[in-house]
């Protein structure tokens, strides 16, 4: 797989709860320590997690890095770009990109759509 070729990055829940667990670590976690953070509030095996976390690092969602025996797992990204490359594949597959901006405005709050015309003026300066 070329590096540049975009890997399918969203998410199912499990990945999501795991991914919740890397972003709010301050380094990198091991399959027993995302195990056992997520065995608070739900029941899960821990080839499971070690499972999920495998998958993730094929979509390039995670890194890792050896430590002994064990790996380590990052977030490869801020969960806020996450976010923006899952809007951008939104949009791909909407068909008309315009009228789905239109809507997804229509949906955003004044604070939201304030933020908005703030980057985009940010933009327009950038490129001025």
């Amino acid at each position: 797989m070329a590096t540049d070729e975009k890997v399918p990055r969203r998410l199912g829940e499990l990945e999501r709860l795991v991914m919740e667990q890397l972003w709010a670590a301050d380094g990198a976690l091991t399959v027993r320590e995302v195990h056992d953070r997520l065995s608070t509030t739900r029941e899960l095996a821990y080839t499971t997690v070690m499972t999920v976390l495998d998958r993730l690092a094929k979509k390039q969602l995670t890194e890792r890095e050896r430590d002994g025996k064990a790996w380590r797992y990052k977030a490869a990204s801020p969960r806020e770009e996450l976010a923006a490359d899952l809007m951008r594949d939104a949009l791909d597959r909407a068909g008309d990109r315009r009228e789905a901006l239109v809507r997804f405005v229509g949906q955003v709050s004044d604070e939201e759509a304030a933020l908005l015309r703030d980057a985009l003026a940010r933009l327009e300066a950038q490129e001025g």
